[in-house]
């Protein structure tokens, strides 16, 4: 049936945009699927390279010690300091927020200038901020990677050139869309449609 028809639809996802960066090749370097979706062990020192979706992602996944707070309705009270019981006015007041600690040190990097997370969901974007600031997630912008070493991820912010000594690198610099297939079934004249991660990459 596939074969017989004249119009195909490529869906193919996205890859990881490879950040280019001197040394990534470091057994100390790690992408995001190897982190989310294969496990790989991460380090208690971590630099994340870049700070959208996915790095926010990343973050918050390595930053919880178990099961997200989400998924416990009791941890998710604790940490953001919601009183169940409404005996707080609002459910809220007085009430202090108890939040994760980390088992991680973690520094997220991006290199362009402004708030990090600035194109996050709006409605969700604080949210994600919020978290990684009460777990002490530290946020770095304006930067330009120098490159990666046994003694961690060299970089440049301001004209000053700076060390941060890690045990682990996770690239996370967004991505760009799979769609290998495209040109050689057009090139057989074969008209392609191109949806979801493979006709954009967000």
């Amino acid at each position: 049936m596939c074969a017989a028809s004249n119009k195909k639809t490529q869906a193919c996802g996205v890859n990881p945009r490879d950040p280019k960066i001197e040394g990534q090749e470091n057994e100390k370097v790690l992408s995001y699927i190897e982190v989310l979706k294969e496990g790989k062990a991460v380090g208690e020192r971590v630099a994340i390279i870049g700070a959208g979706g996915i790095g926010f992602d990343v973050a918050e996944f390595i930053s919880q010690k178990g099961e997200s707070a989400s998924l416990d309705t009791a941890e998710f009270l604790k940490e953001w300091g919601i009183d169940a019981a409404i005996s707080a006015r609002g459910g809220v007041n007085n009430v202090k927020a108890q939040p994760e600690k980390s088992p991680r040190e973690i520094t997220m990097f991006q290199r362009s200038e402004g708030k990090m997370g600035a194109r996050l969901g709006k409605t969700t974007g604080w949210i994600h901020r919020a978290a990684l600031k009460n777990r002490k997630v530290n946020m770095v912008t304006n930067v330009q990677y120098d490159k990666i070493d046994e003694k961690g991820l060299h970089y440049t912010r301001n004209g000053k050139q700076e060390l941060l000594e890690v045990d682990t690198i996770i690239l996370c610099a967004g991505q760009v869309s799979e769609k290998s297939l495209f040109q050689p079934l057009s090139d057989m004249g074969i008209p392609v449609h191109l949806i979801g991660g493979s006709a954009v990459a967000a």
